[in-house]
């Protein structure tokens, strides 16, 4: 077999989607592994809703997940243009062929005449759909009236009876009668062709082997099975991958799960982490791994194994991988991160962020985490009451003495190492007479204003003698000061 071409073809109608880089990594990943070439196409025949800057936030979007094409708008390629609007005149061309074969005809029915059409299937419960009412025009007429500048549209002409067949390679033979595909508009009335038209007419210039798309397309490709037969083109091979899906398993859309990728970097979710939680979307690791790289991926994926499940787009499981990922990288590379995302918390350093990111790693989700997770560090404790120093249970009236015997027990340590703090503290809890919480939880918020802070002794060692000690004696007045008013 020839080395692979395959493609996507998104368009630039808004933010870029996480749909279309679920089906660029199945894309890219199959032509990188089998040395064939990944092709980006943009689709911009749909003039009404094209928006200028979305085609560069494509680009940018895939280049952030390391999907770069082989071939695309921007770098050309031996099949330019890539963008369907700048191949206009080979559609053109395409349209006269399929006429002057028969395999297409001009169509000029009204918009009022198609409205009243489908409230008349409608009101008889029939398939919606084109009846076939210009299929009879002379091929002569209908040229002369388009000469003459009346408005159509030009038809496919679906044989009548009969069925269209193809393969699916993940769901085998498909068979579809005739009588159930519509005659497909393939050149608008203003002269842009629809993506049928366009699809077809351009992954046969390009050559594109295997059809990689959302399921959403397998109603429409026995549209495409006739076009290319009309063409006398090979079909490609077509694989029709699961839909993303909301936790009620409808599509998923902006009104129920952020969609847009610039949101998913904007949230500082790690590429690698993305793409790692869209590949288990639709395919399974033959070692049972959640977490992998691209890597492992590209050496165990076929194509012939996407799953035909209903994924679902769980964010809950997309923060853990990230926390994942994000734990298997060392601190020069987690501050690289965040300072080429503008996340670098206030006041940061890389010497800091490399004492600190070891002692809240594990808390950490998104990179924006580590901001919210260390500002005790970088700044102040966050800031708290005096009640909120009360451990469970416990009375306000002895936390400054309680605060008092840790901070004298503390400032005998040397050196300011982990095991010497945890033993003086444990010194000052068998003095008092209290349990962990007793001591532990007053500790912590004198430390760091948090509840869920990493523990003590981590804490204690990484802020150092002068600052830990300066924390606690500042709470116990604090505490003092509520106690006395």
């Amino acid at each position: 077999m020839s080395a692979p071409r395959v493609r996507i073809a998104p368009s630039p109608t808004g933010d870029p989607h996480v749909g279309t880089a679920y089906v660029a990594l199945f894309n890219r990943t199959w032509a990188t592994r089998e040395g064939g070439s990944f092709l980006l196409r943009i689709d911009d025949t749909d003039r009404s809703r094209y928006q200028a800057s979305s085609e560069e936030q494509i680009f940018r979007a895939l280049r952030w997940l390391g999907l770069d094409w082989d071939e695309g708008p921007d770098i050309g390629g031996p099949h330019a243009p890539y963008r369907q609007s700048e191949r206009q005149e080979m559609y053109a061309e395409k349209i006269r062929e399929l006429l002057g074969t028969g395999a297409a005809y001009r169509c000029f029915c009204t918009q009022e005449r198609l409205s009243a059409l489908r409230e008349e299937q409608n009101a008889r419960k029939e398939r919606l759909g084109y009846d076939g009412h210009c299929r009879s025009i002379p091929i002569a007429d209908g040229e002369r009236r388009a000469a003459a500048g009346e408005t159509h549209v030009v038809r496919l002409r679906v044989p009548e009876g009969g069925s269209t067949t193809f393969r699916d390679e993940l769901r085998g033979p498909i068979e579809v009668r005739n009588e159930e595909i519509d005659d497909q508009v393939l050149m608008k009335s203003d002269g842009f062709p629809t993506y049928h038209l366009a699809n077809v007419v351009d992954d046969i210039a390009f050559g594109v082997t295997e059809v990689v798309r959302a399921e959403e397309w397998l109603i429409s490709t026995p549209k495409h099975v006739l076009l290319y037969a009309a063409f006398g083109a090979t079909l490609p091979r077509f694989f029709h991958v699961p839909l993303l899906r909301n936790q009620d398993k409808s599509k998923i859309s902006k009104r129920k799960n952020p969609v847009s990728l610039d949101w998913y970097r904007e949230q500082g979710y790690l590429p690698e982490a993305l793409l790692n939680f869209l590949a288990l979307m639709g395919w399974a690791s033959p070692s049972g791994e959640e977490v992998f790289d691209r890597e492992h991926f590209a050496e165990h994926f076929r194509l012939e194994d996407i799953s035909l499940g209903a994924p679902i787009f769980d964010l809950e499981k997309l923060d853990w991988l990230n926390g994942q990922h994000l734990r298997r990288l060392d601190a020069a590379e987690i501050t690289a991160r965040l300072e080429a995302e503008g996340m670098m918390p206030e006041g940061a350093d890389a010497e800091g962020l490399r004492v600190i990111l070891p002692v809240v790693l594990e808390r950490l989700h998104r990179l924006p985490d580590v901001a919210e997770k260390t500002r005790w560090f970088f700044g102040e404790a966050d800031p708290y009451e005096a009640a909120d120093l009360t451990p469970p249970k416990g009375d306000l009236r002895d936390v400054p003495a309680t605060l008092g015997r840790a901070e004298e027990c503390l400032r005998g340590v040397d050196p300011w190492e982990l095991p010497a703090i945890e033993a003086a503290l444990e010194a000052a809890r068998a003095d008092l007479g209290v349990k962990k919480p007793q001591l532990f939880m007053p500790l912590r918020i004198a430390l760091t204003g948090r509840k869920d802070s990493p523990g003590i002794f981590e804490v204690m060692e990484v802020l150092g003698r002068e600052r830990s000690l300066e924390r606690i004696a500042a709470a116990a007045r604090c505490a003092g000061e509520a106690v006395d008013a």
